[in-house]
């Protein structure tokens, strides 16, 4: 015997379809739901983690900074010190200098000869003086060129004029004061090549 189904399969057939979309669009959305929120997690934690690197980081990079701050203000202490020896041993090596170029000014200045201005620049000597002839003032340079403590004389101007109410030559004179030292440290050496 023949069965013949005259329910409407067709509506059945539509009614499933459409609850098993609703239930497949249901899952894609919890689905969906669940991948945005572990992905969203993951991210906050990867930004929270690169958060604390970059406070270790700024934290480090202060420390470091006050360290190159310290190790700045140290050099500058150290050239400051260094400064203030290099002066230390210049005072200490040219101390007796003024009392050699005295000594040897007591010696070597002939009757005649009056100095004005005595002026040091370095080892250069500028010697401004009256002397009443001009022989006088050769002779002074001679006596400067044999002198173990002063080498190079050089005549920069001479001119009459009075002095006093007398007559006589000013003068202005350049020479050296010689710092080389024999081995004994006594009176000096001249350099070759120099007079006397």
């Amino acid at each position: 015997m023949i069965r013949i189904n005259l329910l409407p399969h067709r509506a059945e057939k539509r009614r499933a379809r459409q609850i098993q979309f609703a239930a497949l669009s249901l899952i894609s959305v919890v689905l969906g739901a669940l991948l945005v929120g572990f992905v969203h997690v993951a991210i906050g934690t990867q930004i929270s983690y690169q958060e604390r690197r970059n406070e270790y980081l700024k934290q480090e990079t202060a420390v470091l900074d006050r360290q190159i701050a310290e190790i700045k203000k140290l050099r500058e202490q150290t050239q400051s010190l260094l400064a203030r020896k290099n002066v230390v041993e210049n005072l200490q090596s040219t101390r007796s200098d003024v009392v050699h170029l005295f000594d040897q000014m007591l010696r070597i200045l002939p009757d005649g000869v009056y100095l004005k201005t005595l002026r040091q620049t370095g080892n250069r000597i500028a010697l401004v003086g009256y002397a009443q002839s001009n022989a006088r003032i050769s002779t002074l340079m001679r006596a400067i060129e044999d002198s173990p403590w002063l080498d190079s004389p050089s005549l920069v101007e001479i001119h009459a004029t009075s002095a006093g109410g007398a007559r006589v030559s000013e003068f202005t004179l350049m020479f050296n004061l010689t710092k080389t030292q024999d081995a004994t440290g006594g009176t000096p050496v001249k350099p070759a090549g120099a007079k006397g």
